[in-house]
């Protein structure tokens, strides 16, 4: 029993594929669709496609007809549903037709979006009325080519018509979809109403449909454009039709012979289901027909799920221009922007007012008493106090930074830049106050490394701070090279002279005070508050009573100004700061070869 089809069946608003006795299998929008229906149950069932029936003397042009919701009905042939349909070039008319239509969104088909999410629409979450949203190319709102003038739906999912603009890049899209390089469309909808499930799937029950893009790729697969009407007026009575499918190219001749008509279309293989193991093996066990069968079955269905990676092997070495190599930030910093030596002694606020100095008074000859005797006049001296100067010195730093340095770098490169900056602001400093402790302290001799000599030394710098003064040492400030070679004295018996308390079997009884190679601050020799500095000359040690080393500082900041003409900013970190030696004997300085 042959099928044919036909456009004059009355139940069915285009094209329809019947069987000789005149019984609808299925209604179509286009002929293409229906020829498509009519060669896939005649494969089916082994017979020759009966072709289209005789038309009548005077064929009126048949246009695709909107999409209404009947397309998804029951019918005698079974469910009717869009699917990724040859492309259709239809040149009929008079009037220019330039639309597109087919599948805008599946339901209940999950997809991976652009943003690499997982999506799946459930039936009614786009709306098929309101505002017709835009067409555009690949979801960019600023290359617009047309608007969507009809949306239906069924439980399978949201179909559309839309209206290409008569423009450049209009009839550049249109072009493209005739020749199949844009064949599919991707939904841009914003969630109204949505839920994450339990497999992480962002479920939407409700969404505002935006645009429809035109893609090469969508994100659904299912989401095709079946239909390319782009006619334009020709000559009355030559008519042509051409289709392009994946494998072949067809063009339409006068009415074909209804006898043993000839389709240009791949002849459908009948498709089996996966079969199951016992199936398999059973097959295998008889052999011959049975088992070429079952596994020609079994072949389809494992190509048919095949996904494009397990088919093509793709590597990454195919694609080094979709590899991106990100930058992990934060910079790691290999400084520590400490002031150990300022930290210590603390820096005292600049005095107000102008000049580039200012005075710092201090007493060099004090008042006396004594014993007076009857009549006798008593003591008397005069106070001096001298004028001392000290200069502001100003400290600063600059850098240019490009428009393209701060606006191209992730991290921020001028986040970076201006913290490193303020930072070498904070070493500098420290760096000169810690020259003027050193430069302004009393020299007290050699130390030849012995545990005995260090304690004649400290002991020795005590002595001399306090002789006259009642003042007694608060700090040692030694460089990194003393602080170690401190750190490793040793007695007699190779015990560590300044152990680290608290260590098993090292409980720190009759030892001299604390070392701890992981900290600075918690060696205390002899009792003295040990500051380890870097900016200390090699081989030196400074005893000294802090009140008598004094730091001001003014920290002003950054300072910027824009370079027009470089494209870029110039950034300047200063301050300004002075230090002060109230007395040289209250530091006793200490070196050793």
């Amino acid at each position: 029993m042959p099928y044919f089809i036909t456009d004059e069946a009355e139940e069915c608003g285009g094209w329809a594929v019947i069987t000789q006795e005149g019984e609808i299998v299925g209604c179509h929008l286009t002929k293409t669709a229906a020829i498509e229906q009519m060669v896939a149950v005649s494969n089916d069932e082994g017979i020759e496609p009966g072709g289209e029936l005789p038309e009548v003397e005077e064929e009126e042009e048949v246009e695709a007809k909107p999409l209404q919701s009947s397309v998804a009905s029951n019918y005698a042939g079974g469910m009717i549903r869009f699917s990724a349909s040859p492309l259709l070039v239809q040149a009929e008319g008079p009037k220019p037709k330039r639309e597109i239509m087919g599948l805008a969104a599946p339901y209940n088909v999950v997809a991976t979006v652009q943003s690499g999410e997982k999506v799946k629409f459930l039936p009614g979450s786009l709306p098929v009325d309101g505002a017709n949203p835009k067409l555009v190319l690949n979801h960019d709102l600023t290359q617009m080519v047309g608007v969507v003038t009809e949306r239906t739906e069924d439980e399978n999912g949201l179909y559309f018509v839309a209206k290409i603009s008569k423009t450049g890049k209009g009839d550049e899209a249109l072009e493209l979809a005739k020749d199949g390089a844009l064949d599919a469309v991707s939904v841009g909808a914003e969630p109204i109403v949505a839920a994450y499930d339990d497999a992480g799937v962002l479920v939407v029950e409700k969404a505002r449909m935006v645009e429809l893009s035109l893609v090469a790729l969508g994100a659904f697969e299912q989401a095709k454009i079946t239909q390319v009407a782009a006619s334009e007026p020709i000559t009355k009575g030559k008519n042509t039709m051409s289709e392009q499918t994946p494998t072949a190219e067809i063009v339409e001749a006068p009415a074909p012979a209804p006898t043993a008509p000839i389709w240009a279309a791949e002849k459908r293989e009948r498709e089996f289901p996966m079969p199951s193991a016992g199936e398999y093996l059973a097959a295998f066990h008889a052999g011959g027909q049975q088992w070429a069968n079952v596994n020609a079955a079994y072949k389809q269905n494992v190509d048919k799920k095949r996904t494009a990676i397990e088919a093509a092997q793709n590597l990454t070495t195919d694609t080094p221009g979709l590899l991106p190599t990100p930058v992990l930030g934060p910079v790691f910093q290999d400084i520590n922007y400490l002031r150990p030596f300022i930290s210590a002694v603390g820096a005292r606020a600049m005095p107000n007012g102008a000049g580039k100095s200012f005075i710092r008074p201090t007493i060099s000859q004090h008042t006396t008493t004594g014993v007076q005797t009857e009549g006798q006049a008593a003591a008397s001296q005069t106070m001096t106090i001298a004028s001392n100067s000290v200069t502001r010195t100003t400290v600063a730093g600059q850098i240019f930074i490009s428009a393209q340095d701060m606006d191209f770098t992730d991290p921020a490169a001028m986040q970076v830049i201006l913290q490193d900056l303020a930072g070498q602001y904070l070493l500098k400093t420290d760096d000169i106050a810690v020259d003027a402790c050193v430069s302004g302290s009393t020299l007290l001799g050699t130390w030849d490394k012995t545990p005995e000599d260090f304690i004649l030394f400290m002991y020795g710098a005590a002595r001399d701070i306090s002789n006259g003064t009642n003042l007694f040492p608060t700090h040692l400030v030694m460089g990194v090279d003393t602080w170690a070679k401190v750190g490793s004295l040793v007695d007699s018996t190779k015990r560590p002279v300044f152990p680290a308390i608290g260590a098993p079997g090292l409980l720190g009884l009759n030892t001299l005070g604390a070392g701890d190679v992981t900290n600075w601050t918690t060696t205390n020799p002899l009792g003295l508050q040990v500051i380890v500095d870097s900016n200390v000359a090699a081989k030196t040690m400074v005893v000294f009573h802090a009140p008598a080393m004094e730091v001001y500082e003014n920290v002003r900041g950054i300072m910027s100004v824009e370079d027009p003409n470089l494209i870029g900013r110039t950034f300047s970190y200063y301050g300004y700061l002075a230090t002060f030696v109230a007395k040289a004997s209250l530091l006793q300085k200490i070196i050793w070869v």
